[in-house]
């Protein structure tokens, strides 16, 4: 992106930007001048902290929070440390999620709960604790997926997370547009990060051929749909899903 675009004094908050798609958005955002909260869920092998300490060293000024945004306590503390340490927020963008493929017939009960609490009600307790201190001209952007809107096999619970943040999308850009905060979605197809990169290569060539845009999608190509929902320039933007795939889903 070019220099027309300016976030200097912003406080964006991004989920899940350990690594991926949420570390490229704190990169970016950091670059065109926002502080930067990363945010990372703890594992046992304390993988999750390294990468988001690495991330976080190549910011200026970074606030680095352990948050599992599937539990609403944890959450609450998140925005409670952001609200006493960084005065408000200005930009939520609720990146965090996981994958457990498999089709209906198979897919357990734990592996679907754990998929929606972590996508949907995770994305909701963050929208929902992020809405009192996000001042006027705020932004929400959430990560839906093209799978929400195709429904694609094997995905049921995954797709139906994205599906159900596209409808709270729109549920939230109604309700904080009083406080003149818009709400959008973007929906990625198939892009190059280390999930993708874990599929069998069968799998990623039937993807491939399926692109009008002949490649997979990049990082940035998200990142840069996120700076310009997020800038001035999307003042008058709510309430939209905003598809980034190449092609691979062309709505009518």
């Amino acid at each position: 992106m070019s220099d027309w675009i300016d976030f200097t004094g912003k406080i964006v908050l991004v989920t899940g930007s350990s690594r991926g798609i949420g570390a490229g958005m704190v990169e970016a955002f950091n670059r065109f001048g926002a502080r930067c909260v990363v945010n990372y869920v703890g594992d046992p092998q304390g993988r999750n902290e390294a990468d988001a300490q690495r991330v976080a060293a190549g910011l200026k000024d970074p606030v680095a929070i352990e948050c599992d945004v599937s539990n609403p306590a944890s959450v609450a503390a998140m925005f409670d440390r952001v609200q006493r340490e960084l005065g408000g927020l200005d930009i939520l963008i609720n990146n965090a999620g996981i994958i457990r493929d498999q089709t209906i017939k198979k897919i357990s009960a734990e592996d679907w709960n754990t998929v929606l609490n972590v996508n949907l009600s995770g994305t909701f307790h963050c929208i929902q604790h992020a809405s009192p201190m996000l001042r006027p001209g705020g932004r929400v952007v959430n990560l839906a997926s093209v799978a929400g809107s195709l429904g694609l096999f094997g995905q049921a619970g995954y797709a139906s997370s994205k599906a159900a943040i596209m409808a709270l999308t729109r549920v939230a850009a109604r309700e904080l547009a009083r406080q003149r905060v818009t709400v959008n979605a973007i929906a990625p197809g198939f892009i190059d990060t280390d999930m993708t990169r874990s599929m069998p290569e069968e799998v990623s060539k039937k993807f491939l051929d399926q692109l009008p845009a002949g490649r997979i999608g990049k990082i940035d190509d998200v990142v840069d749909a996120a700076l310009f929902l997020c800038s001035p320039h999307a003042d008058y933007i709510t309430g939209q899903v905003l598809h980034v795939n190449g092609g691979f889903h062309m709505a009518g």
